[in-house]
């Protein structure tokens, strides 16, 4: 409002955007979207990768321990096929012994001494993608297939 002799006249030529402006902004905000949700994409399918490769690191370690802990001098972490003399017949055995296992014996170490790793609901027989593992004791090998094309596997 500008003063006019006694009294005030407003003006209404006040900044604002006009509806041309705002489509341009919306259509530039789109492009961009465009180009970034890929990008997420691609991030999101590398840390699923890496997840699963740990996971799987993991898994071999409590199939086959881990040779660099020691404590006295000792091998201390032997893994299933360390404390029974072969690889589970399944990878539920890492949770729960199997019937065909005997039970840990201190003095002879030898047995089942588990749990090898932990439960957590079952999520250890899963990928990152939520795709069950495929494990091939015969071949030392487990698999993941739920990358799409790209298997992830490790040789235990």
């Amino acid at each position: 409002m500008e003063p006019y002799g006694n009294s005030y006249v407003i003006k209404l030529d006040q900044g604002g955007f006009t509806l041309i402006e705002l489509v341009i902004i919306i259509v530039v905000l789109g492009i961009l979207a465009a180009v970034a949700i890929p990008k997420f994409s691609d991030m999101s399918d590398s840390s699923k990768i890496n997840a699963t490769k740990q996971e799987l690191t993991a898994l071999k370690q409590a199939i086959v321990g881990n040779p660099s802990v020691t404590a006295g001098g000792a091998y201390i972490n032997r893994g299933f096929e360390g404390d029974v003399g072969f690889p589970p017949e399944r990878l539920q055995d890492l949770v729960s012994k199997p019937d065909s296992v005997t039970t840990y014996n201190p003095l002879t170490r030898l047995g089942w001494n588990g749990p090898y790793i932990d439960d957590n609901g079952d999520s250890y027989l899963n990928d990152a993608w939520e795709t069950t593992y495929t494990y091939q004791p015969s071949g030392r090998q487990i698999l993941s297939t739920g990358g799409g094309s790209d298997t992830i596997s490790i040789t235990f």
